[in-house]
């Protein structure tokens, strides 16, 4: 059984200050280092967190959105979730996630939601 591997791609928004970070793959037990990771270093005012290519996730992967999504409360800093898919969201629903999280259909509409 192979497993899949998470890569993560950091690009520029369109907005001074907006950063989009991009998944591609599970966020699972596996990948949640690099992605938190991704997410401590330098973290940007505005961040979309891109989930278009994120087939599934884990408890792990949903606890380290939530964990930086605290973050960015205490912060001041905000956070969008796009690209969200039907599988991901219904553990977002379950888990009532989705309440808390500022949830979106694309990367355009969360950068709408940031303006």
């Amino acid at each position: 059984m192979s497993v899949e591997a998470l890569t993560l791609e950091t690009c520029a928004g369109q907005a001074e200050g907006c950063r989009i970070l991009r998944l591609n793959g599970p966020l699972t037990l596996q990948g949640v280092f690099a992605f938190q990771t991704a997410l401590r270093s330098d973290p940007p005012p505005s961040l979309v967190l891109d989930l278009t290519s994120v087939p599934y996730m884990d408890s792990a992967g949903m606890g380290a959105i939530i964990n930086y999504f605290v973050s960015c409360q205490r912060n001041g800093r905000k956070l969008v979730v796009a690209g969200v898919n039907a599988r991901v969201m219904e553990l977002f629903r379950l888990t009532k996630v989705d309440h808390l999280l500022t949830i979106v259909p694309t990367i355009a509409d969360a950068e709408n939601a940031l303006a």
